[in-house]
């Protein structure tokens, strides 16, 4: 007999599995982050949902209230020389312009981790071909993303330290803190994340029904741990010891 497909991802019950509340969380990972820089090592939330394996997937970006990483190299594509130019530089683009935008993107010099486009620039842009050379880095400029914008100071402004996520295989996964946040910077970042994920949920779920299924804190080396959604447990650290340095 023929195998029946799945159309939905496998979950495991979460009665069975052990839970802990963030600050024991990140007593845990912290230990697997021993002697290194509190800035190199990210922490990371997993979050698995419940969905069909075809259907739509969330994707959204946010500006969490402690920014992850506010390094981010901006390239905005608009006339050099124009309003829009100076209020991108202003904002923190890393390059400006068009046709030495273009000339560089074509000799391979890809020195941005996002672009976006001035709507008086998007034609330019399309003539010069640079869907097959950004696209598959997922770094072309559209619409439906939101990085083809008229006001191009605000959306750089908004990008810079913000984080973006995007489902995959029923998994969304998001940078929320670096090792040196407080608990409590942690606990804000978590709810802004959760919140905002909650609302991308309510408006897909009109199509498809998504649900959240587990929630799993981890780290760059460490494994991930299931968050029960306390703050923290009768057993856990003082807060202020997970305050301190590495």
């Amino acid at each position: 007999k023929k195998k029946k497909t799945r159309s939905t991802f496998i979950q495991y019950d979460l009665r069975h599995a052990e839970q802990f509340s963030l600050c024991d969380a990140m007593q845990y990972i912290r230990a697997f982050e021993v002697g290194r820089s509190p800035t190199s090592s990210k922490y990371e939330m997993h979050i698995k949902l419940r969905t069909l394996k075809n259907g739509p997937v969330i994707r959204n970006r946010l500006r969490l209230p402690h920014p992850v990483k506010t390094d981010l190299r901006i390239c905005v594509i608009c006339p050099p020389d124009s309003k829009a130019a100076e209020e991108a530089r202003k904002a923190g683009a890393t390059l400006v312009g068009e046709d030495e935008v273009f000339d560089l993107v074509k000799a391979g010099t890809i020195e941005f981790e996002r672009c976006i486009c001035h709507t008086d620039s998007v034609q330019k842009m399309n003539k010069a071909g640079l869907g097959r050379i950004l696209g598959p880095r997922g770094l072309m400029p559209n619409a439906k993303t939101g990085t083809v914008v008229k006001d191009v100071g605000l959306t750089v402004r908004n990008l810079v330290g913000g984080s973006e996520y995007r489902e995959k295989q029923g998994v969304i996964r998001m940078p929320v803190g670096q090792l040196g946040f407080t608990p409590e910077d942690m606990q804000r970042n978590i709810r802004a994340f959760m919140e905002t994920l909650k609302k991308d949920i309510a408006q897909i779920s009109e199509r498809v029904s998504k649900e959240i299924h587990e929630v799993v804190l981890s780290s760059t080396n460490s494994p991930g741990f299931t968050l029960n959604g306390d703050f923290r447990s009768a057993n856990s650290v003082p807060v202020k010891d997970l305050s301190n340095p590495l």
